[in-house]
């Protein structure tokens, strides 16, 4: 097989950019576009903000997409393990499904009525559907090249951190483009959703040239030679969790997407409730430049020390920053902007630990599979893995709602309060989880799985 140049992997890393972009602009600027904190200057609202048992409109619907994600995520490993198309395994779902994935995310936001309607909630619906289905359909077999294009260790690390510097570029444009919509009304005074709908429109244009860029220039069949496999989605997802080492990992990765999930849910709240402090937007944006200046160096000690030690080490800096983050606004002798800073820079470096290992853990574990089953699964691998962390994502949510209504109270106004003990207590709770993230990983094998590889690709090679 070819091996895998750097130009590839810099070319399968934009694919990356291309739906962090659409997933980034969803996940910032939804809530806001239908339903802002604010009115007035051509600002208004299109779906009702009355709740039911407890979640908004946009709540429901967003759950209801995730659901048809969790489901479909499997289905579409599973087509794709069993392609036998001309062109791979991999890259026809990810030609066929750019469009459509950039086209709907444009189409979330051109609701058709001027204003809250029961129409808008169904458009919503309809088309967050779609968009869920379609990015399926792009980042499952997306990811399944992985282990594809990293023929070893160094290529895989290698691949695994140029996609994570691209999806954390990809989410700060997405994260910009509320700024840029906006400067364009303040400047021009034109309709401010039309501002908001060009801007996302030709943010949406760069992304589909960035998710056709893979899926063009690549040529799968040049790094892969396995045979497409014969059975259901079902059997085939069974086949994964039949694997220890997978089982092992998976079990420590939903612990750890709960305790992160947690401290990424409430972080505003950590940020105004326990360090009093207006200063949310500066604090995110150093965090990430700090994940990010780290990606290189966490490539580089990953090769010295190997992935299952740096992710050991990534669990447990976790847990210090969130016990750290506990004691927000209580130690006086450090300035609470300081205090800020410091909770940054103590989750950015293992946010880059995170962001980089995991995705080559499972490549390792779906060759390893591979070599001793004879079988391909990688896609279904990297779907399993999906489904777990979405099922971590929701477990964390439900969590941190329940924890957060802790210490809130109604002032003399009637206005409601929070001491802040709920928030605390979530802290210490992603802490604990850490810890037994750190533990349960420690159980992986990775000697094991990597000298299946090597043994493996040495008996090619006589």
């Amino acid at each position: 097989m070819k091996s895998t140049s750097t130009k590839i992997k810099w070319i399968f890393a934009i694919g990356q950019l291309g739906w962090s972009i659409l997933a980034g602009i969803i996940s910032n600027i939804l809530v806001n576009f239908y339903l802002p904190d604010q009115t007035g200057n051509g600002v208004i609202t299109f779906v009702t903000s009355a709740t039911f048992i407890g979640l908004t409109v946009i709540g429901l619907i967003t759950a209801a997409g995730r659901i048809v994600d969790a489901v479909t995520d499997p289905m579409i490993a599973n087509m794709s393990d069993k392609c036998r198309h001309r062109l791979g395994k991999r890259i026809p779902f990810m030609r066929y499904s750019s469009i459509p994935f950039a086209v709907v995310t444009v189409l979330i936001f051109f609701c058709p009525v001027r204003g809250e309607s029961i129409v808008n909630i169904i458009w919503l619906a309809v088309t967050m559907i779609a968009f869920y289905i379609a990015m399926t359909a792009y980042c499952t077999p997306y990811n399944a090249l992985i282990p594809v294009l990293g023929a070893n260790q160094k290529d895989r690390m290698d691949i695994s951190t140029y996609i994570a510097l691209t999806y954390i570029v990809g989410t700060g444009i997405a994260f910009a483009s509320k700024m840029i919509w906006e400067a364009i009304f303040n400047a021009t005074g034109w309709d401010y959703y039309l501002c908001a709908r060009l801007t996302i429109s030709v943010f949406a244009l760069i992304a589909l040239i960035c998710l056709l860029l893979p899926a063009m220039l690549i040529k799968e069949k040049d790094y892969d030679d396995t045979e497409p496999v014969n059975e259901n989605a079902f059997s085939s997802l069974k086949k994964t969790f039949k694997n220890k080492q997978f089982r092992i990992f998976v079990i420590s990765d939903v612990i750890y997407w709960i305790g992160i999930t947690i401290f990424n849910t409430g972080f505003l709240y950590y940020v105004e409730n326990l360090l009093k402090l207006d200063a949310y937007m500066i604090l995110f944006i150093f965090m990430t430049f700090i994940t990010f200046v780290c990606y290189v160096p966490v490539n580089m000690l990953s090769r010295k020390f190997g992935k299952k030690k740096l992710l050991v080490v990534g669990f447990l800096l976790f847990a210090f920053a969130f016990l750290v983050s506990a004691f927000a606004g209580k130690v006086t002798a450090i300035p609470n902007l300081a205090y800020g800073f410091i909770i940054c820079v103590l989750v950015g470096v293992p946010l880059a630990i995170l962001g980089v290992i995991p995705q080559a853990i499972v490549a390792d574990i779906a060759e390893s599979d591979c070599v001793e089953t004879g079988e391909n699964h990688d896609a279904m691998f990297y779907a399993a893995r999906t489904f777990a962390f979405k099922m971590g994502q929701s477990i964390a949510m439900i969590i941190f709602t329940s924890l957060a209504v802790i210490g809130q109270f109604k002032d003399q106004s009637g206005n409601i309060q929070n001491t802040g003990t709920g928030y605390r207590i979530s802290l210490v709770v992603a802490f604990a989880l850490s810890v037994i993230a750190a533990v349960v990983i420690r159980f992986y094998d990775e000697k094991k799985v990597i000298g299946i590889i090597d043994k493996s690709k040495e008996k090619n090679d006589e």
